[in-house]
């Protein structure tokens, strides 16, 4: 009989949305706050950089609690404060309330996601790539919706109206608590009833798990690359317009949400391995290609493989790694989900200055050559205990 997804799962994956959905926001709200009162360029990149810095560095922390004392309200707590925060930046006037607000909002985004990933894991039964897949296409859709619903507020309503923020995250956040109360009294009912299935164990492989999040920062570094650079590259190098421009990396970004749910499901068919490995064989060479297109409308195409190649990886290394650390889910989700991703964007600066130096089409290059370590390390990985 087939499997059926749990409702949780699809729960999980709208409150991952309406997360993320904040941490999408930010981006676009940077030249309204510079218009409105004035905050130079490196004001107004230190908001990004504390929104990043919370919500990614924090995360392990929340990891390691969630592993240790799992709570039924930390996943709402960490809604609202996510939603609340970033609804709070359209309200202040001082640059030191809203930065407060942006470090408030990270914050949440970091105590949500790795309860909410080992949650992910816990309801999706045998199919965890699938279940996974899903919680994380939550997350990459409110990223990529962020900027759409933020830019729509401010331009109808002023900033005042990025109030309206907290309103999915208000609505979220009860309906969350009472699933997972719900849910916990069903354990606690099966676990007394003797019905309850026991939960997989083992010992935990740091090193193998150390060498996954090896692989997981030099494929930031690719990602960070590209969603920095790709909207200059379009404009500089092939002189097309800021909306053209925004285009090209909103097809990306739509294409690798799709992708994250095929990867999962491939996973779960074929081998996390497999896919992690095929992924990254497919993603060097269209890398190679893309960085010598000379016009737009090949380089359009190329984004569609790219964002599929890029991604496809996506779940099955967050899962891989929540095999490795059995017994430290939440820990391991807070590192492949907040840290290692993140902590690729500290290549962004050394790029900027590359293209300063060199141009655009050097940043690339780097980019493309970068790809091999991924691959690399990929073929290199230790196999799951669970898989053949």
């Amino acid at each position: 009989m087939k499997e059926r997804i749990s409702p949780y799962t699809y729960l999980l994956c709208v409150g991952h949305l309406f997360t993320d959905l904040n941490q999408g926001a930010l981006p676009v709200m940077i030249p309204f706050f510079i218009l409105e009162y004035g905050f130079n360029y490196t004001k107004a990149a230190s908001l990004i950089f504390a929104l990043n810095l919370v919500s990614s560095v924090v995360q392990p922390f929340f990891g390691a609690l969630a592993d240790r004392a799992s709570k039924p309200w930390i996943m709402p707590a960490g809604i609202l404060l996510a939603g609340g925060g970033m609804a709070a930046t359209g309200i202040f006037t001082s640059y030191t309330a809203i930065f407060a607000a942006v470090m408030i909002s990270g914050m949440g985004i970091a105590a949500f996601h790795p309860d909410a990933a080992r949650y992910a894991n816990k309801v999706a039964g045998r199919k965890k790539g699938t279940g996974v897949s899903i919680f994380s296409f939550g997350g990459n859709v409110g990223f990529a919706l962020g900027p759409v619903f933020t830019a729509w507020l401010v331009l109808t309503f002023g900033l005042k109206g990025l109030a309206a923020l907290l309103i999915p995250v208000a609505v979220m956040a009860p309906v969350l608590l009472a699933a997972m109360n719900r849910y916990r009294r069903g354990e606690e009912a099966a676990r007394a009833a003797g019905s309850l299935p026991r939960e997989a164990s083992g010992t935990d492989r740091w090193g193998a798990f150390s060498f996954l999040c090896a692989l997981l920062f030099s494929r930031s570094i690719i990602f960070y690359g590209l969603n920095t650079f790709l909207p200059l590259y379009w404009i500089h190098m092939f002189k097309q317009s800021e909306a053209k421009a925004s285009a090209a990396l909103t097809i990306l970004l739509a294409v690798g949400a799709v992708s994250t749910l095929i990867g999962g499901r491939m996973a779960d068919r074929f081998g996390f391995r497999k896919v992690i490995r095929g992924g990254f064989f497919l993603l060097l060479p269209l890398m190679g290609l893309f960085a010598f297109t000379a016009d737009a409308a090949s380089a359009t195409l190329l984004l569609i493989p790219i964002g599929f190649a890029l991604y496809l990886p996506l779940t099955p290394m967050t899962v891989t790694g929540q095999k490795f650390l059995p017994n430290h889910i939440g820990l391991s989700s807070g590192v492949t989900i907040g840290l290692t991703v993140t902590i690729g964007g500290i290549a962004a600066p050394l790029l900027g200055r590359v293209a300063d130096l060199h141009g655009l089409s050097s940043v690339m290059c780097i980019l493309a050559a970068v790809a091999a370590l991924p691959l690399l390390l990929s073929l290199a990985l230790p196999k799951p205990p669970d898989e053949a």
